[in-house]
């Protein structure tokens, strides 16, 4: 994409970024408590469970395990559960691809999710278009200069516990997203949340749900090379095990406006999970060690000196499997006068990147303040949704309702 660009002073821009990176320990930040952290009671989510046992080969191990509730909806919706592991889940009949915020559902089939099957999900890409990008240069700053995304030292789980990949499966195959590991004020240490983008879950105004989602934190921990990996065992790619999404919410904008280039839903494309480990019974906090607060303050651009985004880019030059940053002070990007202005970054990061976290420092404490969401052809930029009180909103609700599960 060809945008006119505005000079920024590179000595500011360093000082800043510099100060960034010194304060963005995510791993030591994490563990702490958060200020708003509250007790509270357990969600009023259903914690039984079903196992159906089905077939092997790409469909897993066979074993589907349903939390309490899914195969009756399943039935209600004429999806025979039975059939589900040895492949079911493949129909994306429109009769079939459920879209309703209330008719997420995601059977974990154990197995599934197999390092071969991680390195071969394509990145979930959103780009929008020159014409897009320049739809109210009234208030979008000057686009800003590339920035070039910065490996992250490994072991991750020593730098940045909580980031990890999301994968998923489409009409269009297996993909993958980035993510967060979230804390959950109703249930301090014990969180089971991870905050990601609303179309690494959920294909916006036409589509529906995603299929089989499910979160890997420190993904390639030692960040090793395709040929390092070509054998790698699960532990060794996924060193904290698969965690399935036995809940999922978006935005109400992002169901009704989301579509293949963001669309209307793109400053509102943001998602929480609620995972479930498939193997184990500690929460996904207390595996990784860490877990970051979420800013919905919704600060505007020029109130934040940087923000940093992590995330695991998929698309060339990139490979997907190992972990990038990209530190950049925020100017804004509107789409349309009826949207909420989004934050935008200089950023090399491509697609895969999505759904992964814009982290910031606020009294010194790092939390996350965006996610990635769109970005250019040209893989300059990046843009997120600002966290204001819709976000929230979905959030408390993932906490009160499904935190206890």
């Amino acid at each position: 994409m060809h945008s006119t660009r505005t000079p920024r002073s590179p000595s500011r821009t360093l000082v800043a970024a510099t100060g960034l990176v010194a304060a963005l320990a995510l791993t030591a930040t994490a563990c702490g408590g958060g200020d708003d952290d509250t007790a509270g009671g357990s969600g009023s989510g259903a914690t039984a469970t079903a196992t159906v046992t089905g077939g092997g080969g790409d469909s897993g191990d066979g074993k589907v395990r349903l939390p309490a509730g899914v195969a009756d909806k399943l039935k209600r919706h004429g999806i025979d559960v039975d059939d589900w592991a040895e492949g079911g889940w493949r129909d994306w009949g429109k009769d079939k691809w459920l879209s309703a915020a209330k008719d997420f559902v995601n059977p974990m089939i154990e197995g599934l999710w197999k390092p071969e099957r991680m390195k071969s999900a394509k990145e979930a890409d959103k780009t929008v278009t020159a014409k897009d990008a320049a739809a109210d240069q009234g208030v979008s700053d000057p686009a800003p200069e590339p920035v070039e995304a910065v490996a992250e030292k490994t072991p991750y789980h020593e730098n940045a516990a909580p980031v990890g990949k999301v994968f998923f499966d489409s009409p269009e195959g297996s993909m993958v997203c980035s993510g967060t590991v979230i804390k959950d004020v109703n249930h301090p240490g014990k969180s089971d949340l991870v905050w990601t983008a609303g179309h690494c879950v959920h294909a916006g105004s036409g589509g529906g749900w995603y299929r089989n989602i499910a979160f890997v934190p420190a993904y390639n921990d030692l960040g090793e090379s395709e040929e390092q990996l070509r054998d790698a065992t699960s532990a060794e790619i996924a060193p904290y095990g698969n965690w399935w999404a036995d809940w999922a919410s978006t935005s109400k904008e992002w169901i009704a406006g989301g579509s293949e280039t963001g669309g209307a839903g793109a400053a509102y494309d943001y998602a929480v999970l609620h995972v479930t480990p498939e193997q184990g019974s500690k929460s996904l906090e207390e595996t990784v060690g860490g877990a970051l607060d979420v800013d919905f303050s919704a600060p505007s651009a020029s109130e934040v000196a940087s923000m940093g985004a992590w995330g695991y880019p998929a698309a060339p030059p990139y490979n997907g499997l190992k972990m990038f940053k990209c530190l950049d002070r925020p100017g804004r990007l509107s789409l349309s006068p009826a949207l909420p202005t989004m934050y935008r970054i200089g950023c090399t990061m491509t697609g895969g990147s999505s759904g992964g976290g814009w982290f910031r420092v606020v009294g010194g404490r790092t939390k996350l303040v965006s996610n990635t969401s769109i970005g250019p052809s040209d893989n300059t930029w990046l843009a997120g949704p600002q966290l204001g009180a819709e976000a929230e909103a979905i959030y408390r609700n993932m906490s009160r309702t499904y935190g206890g599960r």
